[in-house]
This record gives structure tokens, sequence and C-alpha cells, in this order.
């Protein structure tokens, strides 16, 4: 049941589906837009819109006032320029990319991921470009967050369910980047995660058991480990049913 309640939570018709933005430089935007496209939905990317979109990437000189409106609609923002600063861009959000140089598309699919997080993964089903990159930042994401978990919970047995919600959450996301559907079959299908997800608990008790001091550390290192091993199972599953 707790499953098919977090199938039911990841379902399409509740998470965001507005598509991406790519704006600024008038005679760059059409390019890198049908780089993105390769592959995927035409309307997954709208050209010179910066308030209705799930994310904006801005390229070339900054236009501080359609920037602003971007950034008070709450629409985090990426920048793909050779300028050293952005107006509403974080540093960590600004790639450099010096004239006559072709597009990093690795480097603005990492960016876009690391802003949209899980929100990512239904633009990433529309756009085939941003899939690796959406999948690396769930994976990494949820592995973290395991890790953070197990270390912190010291009674044997209550991080359990919460880690294991936690890798079936992280499936189900790795799904929508691949377009697949969430449904009852593909939710009986992720009971194989919460059998997964025992079986590394288990090694970890089995670790603790030699290790009496540190075991906090050891656990973290399960959860984390198990996390990982999982996320890149499902993206190597879905890669070959796809």
């Amino acid at each position: 049941m707790s499953v098919l309640a977090v199938a039911r939570e990841l379902r399409r018709g509740q998470v965001d589906v507005r598509p991406l933005g790519v704006a600024g430089a008038r005679e760059l935007v059409p390019i890198l837009a049908r780089e993105l496209r390769a592959g995927g939905r035409a309307d997954a990317v709208v050209e010179q819109a910066v308030d209705s979109v799930i994310c904006l990437i801005w390229i070339g000189e900054p236009d501080e006032d359609r920037l602003r409106t971007a950034s008070r609609a709450g629409i985090p923002i990426v920048a793909v320029t050779d300028a050293v600063s952005v107006p509403y861009v974080l540093a960590e959000d600004i790639i450099n990319v010096p004239p006559g140089q072709g597009f990093p598309l690795d480097e603005i699919a990492a960016a876009v991921a690391r802003r949209l997080n899980e929100k990512g993964a239904v633009l990433a089903a529309r756009l085939p470009v941003l899939r690796p990159a959406v999948c690396r930042r769930l994976i990494d994401s949820y592995a973290r967050r395991n890790a953070v978990i197990a270390a912190a919970i010291f009674i044997p047995g209550v991080d359990l369910p919460i880690l294991t919600l936690n890798q079936i959450r992280m499936v189900l996301w790795i799904a929508l980047a691949h377009d697949e559907a969430i449904d009852r079959r593909r939710s009986m299908e992720l009971l194989a995660v919460v059998g997964v997800g025992f079986g590394f608990r288990a090694a970890a008790r089995e670790v603790l058991d030699l290790v009496p001091v540190g075991g906090w550390a050891v656990k973290g290192a399960v959860a984390y480990t198990g996390t990982r091993a999982i996320g890149e199972a499902a993206v190597r599953y879905f890669e070959a049913i796809g």
C-alpha cells in the first residue's frame, strides 16, 4: 500500500509539466532549443518565454528586466554566457562559454537537473537530452539522503521503512524520467526494491556486529551504496525496456 501511495503521489497529473525556457541572444536561442529538443518533443522547449516555464536557460548578455521577471516568478535560472556574473543567477549556475564555441550540453543538462531535482524527471521524459543528468541527480540526492537517515537513527529497524520508501520514490522518479507509466503493474514490480533494501540493511547489521565503534558511519555508507546500486540498476532496466 505504501508503494501504491508513492506511485499515486507521483502521477503525471500531480507534477509540474511546464516546458523548459530558452531566452536571450536571438541568434543563439533557436540553436540551443533545437539541440535540447533532439529526440524529444518540440513543445517541451519554448523560446524567449521567461515567466511560464519550469526552468529558464539564459544565453548571452544579461537582460536585467527579463531576468528579474523570471526570478520574481520563482523560476530557477541557468545562464550560458561569457560574463563573470549575471543578475539573479547563482554563481554555480553560470556556465561560462567563450564566443564561438558550441553549447556544452552536458554541463547545461547537469545545471538544469541540479536546480529542478525531482521536477526534472517529467521534463526528462519529454527531452531525452536531459535524462542522464536528471537520473544522476536523483540517484545522488537520494543516496545522500538515505546515508544521513541511516547514520542518524540508532534504534534498530526504525530507519528501514524510511530508507526503503525513499528508494522506491527514487525508482519511480527514474521511471518517469524514462517516460514509463506509473501504474499498478509497475508498482508491484517495485516490490523487488523492498527486498533489495532489506538485504542491504541485513548486511549492515552483520557488519555492525563486528564494528562496535563507528557503526553509524558503516550504516550510512551501506545506505548510500545500496541506494546508489538500486538507482543505477533502475536506470539500466528502464533503458533496456525503452
